[in-house]
């Protein structure tokens, strides 16, 4: 009976070992495909808070949360077990998927540069879903929230992609796994930084505002500073106030240059990531040229600089795939608006008559 018993608990110590070097692994994995996905993270952070631009103060965090879980809800109800499907029995096919999404990201990059550069001018007006809103808050908000869900489905698509691309374990259960553990992840990531980017200026108002940072706490997070507070601030309130109170006024400074910043930085992250997956892809097909001169470039830059080598090596890198992200971008562009969209205008107009 001792001898089994020992037998027992040795096979248990096995399979924990073996669990924890597939968790350890998963989490490996999960890290790495989260990382290949940056670009399109930043973008999503970057596009996200203007739905909720126009509300009232009580229902920003709701709209966040309503899209959140609508990203989420797509990411493992739909794309998770598509993206299983995908690699179960057809493989072959998610690397032109992949190349698709990131001539999508281009195309969509390309396009924030141009309206940076060429503004619309008054006789053509840039279409903007959030311009055109029913008067009810309650059925603007479901349509704010419908359209970032679209719009959020797209970048979660090539998220998952991008993600599935990156696991080496042919185990489904683990790909399964890695997906949900990156989907999640992600989505907690980038929604909470919308929500701390949508209350950003309105808790910076309260803490400039607030001479009891910490006897009214509640109040300044929820941007009421005054409501219900004691009436003379204590002594630890009047001490962190000194600090608060500028930060405070800072973050109200600073927030709308900080959204600049971030959707500069999105519609940097979009041609740069575009671009690498599209010459990944290409090289992957035997297309070498372009990934190879990227990188010997990139080596030869880099070795100027040697204490800085790898960081200088991986932002040239960047740089270039953002280049060529912005040329494919701008060819895709071209493709849409003067072939696409024509024929598709002339078909319309046809079945109309």
């Amino acid at each position: 009976m001792s001898m089994g018993l020992i037998a027992l608990l040795d096979d248990i110590a096995a399979l924990a070992k073996v669990a924890a070097v597939t968790l350890d692994d998963v989490a490996a994995q999960a890290t790495k495909a989260g990382a290949k996905a940056a670009g399109i993270v930043i973008d999503d952070a970057a596009v996200t808070p203007r739905y909720a631009v126009g509300f009232a103060a009580s229902r920003e965090l709701p709209i966040v949360g309503k899209i959140a879980w609508g990203s989420l809800r797509n990411k493992m109800l739909f794309l998770l077990p598509g993206a299983l499907l995908l690699s179960a029995f057809a493989p072959w096919a998610i690397t032109p998927l992949l190349m698709t999404g990131g001539a999508y990201l281009c195309y969509e990059g390309f396009e924030k540069v141009l309206e940076v550069l060429v503004p619309h001018g008054e006789g053509t007006p840039a279409p903007d879903p959030l311009a055109t809103a029913p008067a009810d808050a309650a059925a603007l908000e479901t349509q704010r929230v419908a359209g970032a869900i679209r719009t959020d489905f797209i970048l979660s698509a090539e998220i998952m992609a991008i993600a599935l691309s990156t696991i080496t374990s042919p185990s489904i259960w683990t790909q399964a796994l890695i997906l949900a553990v990156v989907g999640i992840g992600i989505t907690v990531l980038v929604y909470g930084a919308v929500a701390l980017i949508v209350k950003g200026d309105d808790i910076g108002l309260a803490l400039a505002q607030s001479s009891r940072p910490v006897s009214g706490i509640g109040h300044v997070l929820r941007g009421r500073p005054t409501e219900l507070e004691p009436r003379s601030p204590s002594a630890i309130d009047r001490t962190i106030s000194r600090l608060t109170q500028p930060v405070g006024r800072g973050l109200v400074f600073g927030m709308p240059y900080f959204l600049k910043t971030l959707s500069l930085v999105g519609t940097l992250a979009m041609l740069w990531v575009g671009g690498g997956i599209v010459v990944h892809g290409l090289a992957g097909y035997g297309l070498t040229g372009i990934e190879h001169a990227i990188h010997a470039a990139a080596v030869a830059i880099a070795a100027l600089v040697p204490p800085v080598k790898a960081a200088v090596e991986w932002l040239a890198t960047a740089l270039a795939s953002g280049a060529v992200g912005l040329a494919l971008g701008g060819a895709v562009f071209l493709v849409m608006h003067y072939g696409v969209e024509p024929i598709l205008n002339r078909a319309g107009a046809a079945k109309g008559h």
